[in-house]
């Protein structure tokens, strides 16, 4: 049985023979989960968006090398992965802008604690808040390799092969990664539940 086309694929074709239009529908089925992903990677709102942006501009300024060898959904994952990759490499050189950066955004942070308990919202959503928060922190804490990977793993469209090309390491590593990913989050999770301790 034939594999049906990449509908993704074709309006990235159209895109690379100039359309526009096309363009504008890749970018707007795919600006959520790109922000979702370099968000997620980074930590940081507002170099999220810039780098969610950069995404798209490279995916046009790639148009004319894109082959379509590959659904349309690994290539641009790749291409934001190795932005991201490309920004902690910068922060490593720069270890004093990423402090400054870090202590901007929590500085920032009481007062938007402080605007959401004006709205009395109900005890079980502080709680659901309360435990998003804690997942987003124990991502934050695993190897980039493996954050990467489950992250990747919640899109949807992407299968574990195409998720190990976009790592660009073997199906069996990928797996591995992914299994490890979540059993540490797990772990943390429920040191946490049962416990309400966050350390160690």
């Amino acid at each position: 049985m034939p594999v049906p086309p990449d509908p993704d694929a074709v309006l990235m074709l159209r895109v690379k023979r100039g359309d526009r239009a096309a363009f504008a529908e890749l970018v707007e089925k795919y600006k959520q989960p790109v922000m979702n992903f370099v968000y997620r990677s980074l930590r940081d709102e507002t170099e999220a968006e810039d780098l969610a942006q950069n995404v798209f501009l490279q995916v046009y300024k790639s148009r004319s090398r894109y082959r379509r060898t590959a659904k349309f959904s690994t290539w641009l994952f790749t291409i934001a992965r190795n932005l991201c990759l490309n920004e902690f490499r910068r922060r490593s050189r720069h270890p004093a802008e990423s402090i400054e950066e870090t202590h901007t955004e929590n500085e920032d942070q009481p007062q938007r604690q402080y605007e959401d308990k004006s709205q009395m919202a109900p005890p079980e959503k502080l709680l659901h808040r309360e435990l998003a928060q804690k997942i987003e922190e124990a991502l934050a804490e695993l190897p980039e390799n493996q954050r990467s990977a489950i992250l990747l793993c919640r899109q949807d469209e992407l299968s574990y092969e195409e998720i190990a090309g976009i790592l660009d390491c073997s199906l069996s590593a990928t797996k591995s990664l992914i299994h490890r990913g979540r059993e540490t989050l797990k772990e943390k999770l429920k040191r946490y539940l049962s416990t309400g301790d966050w350390s160690g």
